[in-house]
């Protein structure tokens, strides 16, 4: 005989139905009370100091603007101490009336640091006040002083958390007060039951009308904060290509005509000097050159999600190419290296080719006919770079371009990128000097020694 066992893999009965949307909308209203009223009730929760940032705030100085920071926490002390006052009021003197006064003030004041704690404890206590300081001829189950405290209670609690709070206080207060005058209220002459829910939730109403009111006003600034910084965004994007489009059009056409120019003018003289033919392919090489870069430039400043070509950035290597171009150009330049060479980051490389040809470009723009130096050091702590030119010749046939400044402005900002520095300055015979450091971590020796 063969024993078969079954396993079950969904619990019998409703346990194993799908969940009605009323099931869980109650599962949900339970779990959101637990959460508020019930986990971690007496956790520590201070009341923050006031902003003074509102238009009273602002018009306050000096030690009223710091004590207006406390104003809600004295406001909440004094609205206990009403409570209190209410009770010495109607109780005799004696330990009694002190006691009875302490149980409406530390549910109030107990607000300012756990006011879910507070809450409770503003039930228990008027619990104990009504059963020990109540006569038949009282109203049942809150006394004046306890109905003053918890209507505080509510207000405060209801304030520093949020609206579905407010609600589940309210529901638990109504229960408290139907238990309460159904179990003990039959010996008492009235209930107040009635007028502490109205006017609780009189006040709980303008609370979370207050709340909705707030959270819509930080929504729409939100919203407001991402319109501008998008409108600002598009903006920029229209300014770009705005920009992009006039430079396009001015400089891209007039950089066209040089290099068609450059190429169709040997045929224009007949048997052209070999020097002429080069001098001219030299000119539609560099046209070409720039209106490449030109075009690339412009693409990044076009659109945002441009992606430049992967052609590879010059370097310290191609520094040579770079000086017999502007020999060819009518510039007498020399070079000097000095110390070890090595490769060195591509940000350093880059920049300190970027720097010589600016500063080269200077030389042929501001002192045509004029000789320059190169002087490179590779040193311990990083790359040193010297590019010094003599005085123009008085008589010369190019005159000097004033210029605007903006090449020694972008060599600075490379300088300053890589924590370097660089000093400008004439020479005694009337030249100029550009001098830079760019320093280098010593990236290499470390991971040599590790």
């Amino acid at each position: 005989m063969t024993e078969t066992t079954h396993t079950q893999t969904t619990p019998p009965g409703a346990a194993g139905r799908p969940r009605s949307p009323e099931f869980r909308l109650a599962a949900d209203a339970l779990r959101g009370l637990w959460q508020d009223l019930f986990h971690d009730a007496f956790a520590y929760r201070p009341l923050p100091p006031a902003t003074t940032d509102g238009p009273i705030g602002r018009h306050l100085t000096g030690r009223t603007k710091e004590y207006a920071v406390w104003a809600p926490h004295a406001t909440v002390t004094a609205a206990g101490g009403v409570a209190a006052l209410i009770a010495l009021a109607n109780n005799h003197t004696g330990p009694s009336a002190v006691v009875c006064a302490l149980l409406a003030l530390v549910p109030v004041l107990l607000t300012l640091v756990r006011p879910a704690g507070a809450f409770w404890l503003s039930l228990a206590a008027t619990t104990v006040t009504t059963i020990a300081w109540s006569d038949s001829w009282a109203a049942w189950p809150w006394l004046p002083s306890s109905f003053v405290s918890h209507l505080v209670v509510l207000t405060v609690v209801a304030i520093r958390t949020r609206p579905r709070t407010a609600a589940w206080m309210w529901a638990l207060t109504a229960l408290y007060g139907f238990w309460a005058e159904a179990a003990f209220g039959w010996e008492h002459y009235g209930s107040d039951v009635g007028p502490m829910l109205i006017l609780s939730a009189l006040v709980l109403l303008a609370v979370t009308v207050r709340h909705i009111r707030r959270q819509a006003q930080q929504e729409v600034s939100a919203q407001q904060t991402v319109t501008a910084v998008e409108r600002s965004r598009r903006t920029l994007l229209e300014e770009r290509t705005t920009i992009a489009r006039e430079l396009h059009d001015v400089v891209a056409h007039h950089m066209s005509v040089v290099a068609i120019q450059a190429e169709a003018a040997p045929y224009r003289v007949q048997n052209p000097p070999p020097e002429l033919e080069k001098a001219f392919a030299t000119i539609r090489e560099n046209a070409v050159a720039a209106l490449t870069e030109l075009r690339r430039v412009l693409g990044v400043v076009r659109a945002e999600d441009y992606e430049a070509p992967d052609a590879p950035q010059p370097t310290l290597a191609d520094l040579d190419g770079l000086l017999a171009n502007v020999r060819e150009a009518g510039l007498e330049v020399d070079k000097a290296v000095t110390g070890a060479v090595r490769e060195l980051p591509q940000g350093v490389e880059l920049s300190a080719y970027r720097i010589v040809q600016e500063a080269l470009s200077n030389t042929l723009r501001h002192a045509p006919g004029a000789g320059a130096r190169v002087e490179i050091g590779y040193v311990l702590g990083g790359l040193g770079l010297r590019i010094v030119n003599g005085p123009p010749p008085a008589p010369h046939l190019v005159r000097a371009s004033p210029g605007a400044g903006h090449g020694l402005t972008g060599m600075r900002e490379r300088v300053s990128m890589l924590n370097g520095e660089m000093t400008t300055c004439p020479t005694a015979d009337g030249g100029y000097e550009v001098t830079v450091f760019l320093p280098v971590p010593a990236v290499t020796a470390i991971e040599d020694g590790a």
